[in-house]
């Protein structure tokens, strides 16, 4: 079977953080990205668009899927953020040096890779304490295009959920 042509993924990566951002696979071309994926040590994938494929392939060799889709272009309910401040705490911040020796890192993905999903990464980067700008010139400088004017304006203006340099008490 030819590889399909796919936009290459975005490693985003700050202390033992590490986030994969990509495009939204669909059944043809899914086989290409669950390479990338399974490089990067992916062990969750979020889906915050409609379903383009099926998980079988993924849970088969121990992804866990989630989806949590929302309005494109919209900045992401507070019910998504809260489980994914979960997602996140659960993967990196229960065992820090497992996580990091490991090399574990959580994909995510909305249909191009540029609003809904960087915007995910970049709360988890403001939770860890970097700047909202700052966390936004970090994804742009791996997803050029990343992040829209309506979604910079509600980073800027995110409060951070905890007061210490995690994602949630």
């Amino acid at each position: 079977m030819a590889q399909s042509v796919i936009t290459p993924v975005s490693v985003v990566q700050h202390a033992h953080y590490k986030f994969v951002i990509f495009d939204a696979p669909n059944d043809a071309n899914l086989h290409v990205y669950l390479q990338e994926i399974l490089k990067e040590k992916v062990c969750h994938v979020v889906r915050v668009c409609d379903s383009t494929y099926e998980t079988d392939s993924l849970q088969e060799r121990g992804i866990e899927v989630h989806d949590w889709p929302f309005p494109d272009g919209d900045p992401p309910p507070d019910s998504i953020i809260v489980r994914w401040l979960t997602l996140v705490k659960n993967t990196f911040d229960a065992d820090k040096k497992a996580a990091a020796a490991a090399g574990r890192s959580i994909g995510i993905h909305c249909v191009a890779g540029l609003g809904r999903a960087p915007v995910l990464v970049a709360i988890a980067l403001i939770e860890k304490g970097m700047d909202p700008l700052d966390a936004v010139q970090t994804i742009r400088g791996r997803r050029r295009g990343a992040i829209n004017a309506k979604q910079l304006s509600f980073l800027e203006s995110y409060k951070r959920k905890s007061k210490k340099d995690c994602c949630i008490q």
